[in-house]
């Protein structure tokens, strides 16, 4: 709840501050004359902006589920899924959160965390996971996943979504009147010049905006990566997970989902990846040791 508050606090403030300097530089008083009430696009832009990462957060559990095929267990099931369930169960207790579900699904190697509450997340491994790892291994990954948990990262990552997609809102349409005005020299209301800068800026600032919340997303990861060493007490499983997944082809997770697994993407598209280099992420588990 702190997280939450912290961070709406924070993106209030920024939007009062851009209004500030809007005025300040002659655009809100000009977006004022022609009829446009600043304030009110502001809080339409915090509102669409935060409407969508907050109800995707609220689903992720049951999207998360229904995407991949993940199974929930209880460790009845057998000998490995007890042994995820006790593992899990443990690894919960020493983060001091309230016990994830755990859950399997079909697939090659990959796992991920997701659910909006700390006390109330699922933890889910895949099958190529559990089969091509050691017990140390996966119990690294798991504690990886864990600590996304304990690090409240999901929330944190959905308000990043939010701040961001709030300035695409709302600038896409501050441009969008600019165009309207000045190029379509349109008097009153909106014309089509508004709606094509409107569409085009949308499609700019959002990839923009997806760099940044990566970026985030890759700063996560690390510090993902040092809540399972410090689970653990070591570094060594960590270091040697990520070495054995060097190794292997990961499974891709839905779109929506990516950010929460263990892998990412390489070569050009690094700069959208959720994730860094498994080699850079070696090195400063590395460093650690």
């Amino acid at each position: 709840m702190k997280r939450i508050v912290l961070f709406l606090a924070t993106n209030l403030a920024v939007l009062v501050v851009l209004g500030f300097f809007l005025n300040v530089f002659g655009v809100g008083h000009y977006l004022t004359q022609e009829g446009i009430d600043l304030g009110a696009l502001l809080v339409f832009s915090a509102i669409v902006g935060f409407a969508g990462s907050f109800i995707s957060l609220l689903m992720s559990k049951t999207m998360a589920k229904w995407s991949t095929g993940a199974q929930i267990i209880n460790g009845s099931e057998g000998a490995t899924e007890r042994w995820l369930v006790d593992t899990v169960r443990r690894l919960a207790e020493r983060a001091q959160i309230g016990m994830p579900e755990v859950a399997v699904y079909q697939g090659p190697p990959n796992a991920f965390a997701t659910g909006a509450f700390k006390n109330s997340a699922l933890v889910a491994v895949s099958t190529g996971l559990l089969e091509s790892m050691s017990h140390e291994e996966v119990e690294a990954v798991l504690g990886h996943e864990v600590a996304h948990v304990a690090n409240g990262d999901m929330v944190t990552l959905s308000l990043i979504q939010g701040v961001v997609n709030t300035f695409v809102v709302f600038l896409s349409r501050v441009a969008g009147f600019f165009v309207d005005r000045v190029l379509f020299k349109t008097e009153r209301g909106v014309g089509p010049g508004y709606w094509i800068a409107v569409i085009i800026c949308d499609i700019v600032f959002g990839v923009l905006a997806s760099i940044i919340v990566a970026w985030f997303s890759r700063r996560r990861e690390f510090r993902a990566d040092a809540g399972s060493a410090a689970l653990l007490g070591s570094p060594q499983p960590m270091m040697a997970a990520l070495a054995r997944l060097g190794g292997l082809e990961p499974g891709d997770l839905p779109r929506s989902f990516e950010s929460s697994g263990i892998s990412g993407r390489s070569g050009i598209m690094a700069l959208f990846s959720t994730h860094p280099p498994i080699e850079e992420r070696i090195a400063a588990l590395r460093a650690r040791a």
